[in-house]
């Protein structure tokens, strides 16, 4: 398993950006226990309908938060007040903040050394979406959203969980660059190509003839930030949006998801069309499948024999370590990558009439 100094890819272990961490209707069920970031984290959806997100452990004596399911503050329903949650071991409560602010056999201050550490969470298109930086920062960009999502003439996804796959993100990032793969991994070879960086986006404009649907395939994909991509794609008369997202469990583990944002036949979407939009995101994660058996069986490619005509490998990479960097050091990535690259031999999306960006969020 390779990890993230093995790629060289700065000084923290992991990226900052905004990370799906759990489906939004999972937390309709309770708290939960997640793991990512090599570290251990507590989950939960206040009262207000506000989820949250805090570091696992009690300060007091070191309780996860919302590992228990046998206490008996957990079974009376009694462990969520308001945004805040009690330790199931003796009843401390922390704020969304994640700081102490009622010991309920004390009439003390609140120590301020118990508190523990609070993300940025959001309730984002059906997924809840967390933002990490390993130096604590407030976010620098915003998760990403589809006004489509809203729109009820789209069907929106219940995402594809697909756990845990021992790989560093590197690899998966690499996708962005890697034209050459799509014919003999996916069957849609490309006919055009081209990247395009725009600071904390990556964006890849293709299309090509697709044997699955046996039509030809027109796609805008992009990155906001290291975890979580977004697709147009636009074939026989379809338009979806697919989502793929990753976010490091430990360094060299991810954790997956997909899912397809389905554009009905009418104002409202119709029965027919929820079927439809079923066998679009079916058929969407057979060609993601592809990828997730290569990347299970393959070692890390900590130096990648470029061809010429491969596509952007090293641009893509440097990209993606700006996630790796201090906030400075990846201004100074994006200024120097901020631009469209294209590849030997490959017609361009001009050259292709490629004209299904409009409305995109770039």
């Amino acid at each position: 398993m390779a990890k993230a100094t093995d790629y060289g890819l700065g000084p923290n272990t992991f990226p900052r950006g905004w990370f799906i961490v759990a489906e939004s209707s999972e937390l309709d069920q309770g708290p939960m226990a997640v793991r990512f970031f090599g570290q251990d984290l507590a989950l939960y959806r206040g009262e207000s309908g506000k989820p949250v997100m805090l570091d696992a452990y009690c300060a007091h004596m070191g309780t996860h938060l919302t590992a228990s399911t046998s206490a008996m503050i957990v079974k009376n329903g009694k462990q969520i007040e308001g945004d805040s949650i009690r330790c199931p071991y003796h009843g401390w409560r922390y704020n969304a903040q994640g700081d102490v602010d009622d010991i309920p056999y004390f009439d003390g201050p609140c120590p301020k050394s118990a508190s523990i550490r609070s993300y940025p969470v959001v309730d984002n298109m059906g997924c809840v979406m967390a933002w990490f930086d390993p130096d604590g920062r407030e976010p620098d960009f915003a998760a990403p959203y589809l006004p489509e999502w809203d729109d009820p003439q789209w069907v929106n996804w219940k995402l594809d969980h697909l756990g845990e796959l021992e790989i560093h993100p590197q690899e998966i990032l690499d996708n962005m660059s890697d034209v050459r793969h799509l014919g003999p991994t996916h069957g849609a070879p490309s006919e055009y190509f081209e990247n395009e960086f725009k600071d904390h986006i990556c964006i890849q404009r293709q299309g090509g003839p697709m044997q699955l649907y046996n039509t030809y395939l027109y796609t805008t994909t992009w990155y906001t930030g290291p975890g979580i991509l977004l697709s147009k794609q636009v074939f026989g008369g379809n338009v979806i949006y697919e989502l793929i997202a990753n976010t490091p469990v430990d360094d060299g583990v991810v954790k997956c998801w997909h899912g397809c944002l389905f554009k009905g036949s009418a104002s409202e979407a119709t029965a027919a069309d929820r079927e439809a939009a079923k066998q679009a995101q079916a058929g969407a994660l057979v060609a993601f499948g592809a990828d997730f058996e290569v990347w299970k069986h393959k070692r890390p490619a900590l130096k990648i024999m470029q061809l010429k005509t491969d596509g952007p490998f090293r641009t893509g990479r440097r990209w993606y370590a700006q996630f790796y960097e201090t906030p400075e050091v990846a201004r100074s990535i994006q200024a120097e990558l901020n631009g469209i690259h294209h590849t030997l031999e490959m017609a361009t999306p001009a050259d292709a009439n490629h004209n299904i960006d409009d409305g995109l969020p770039f």
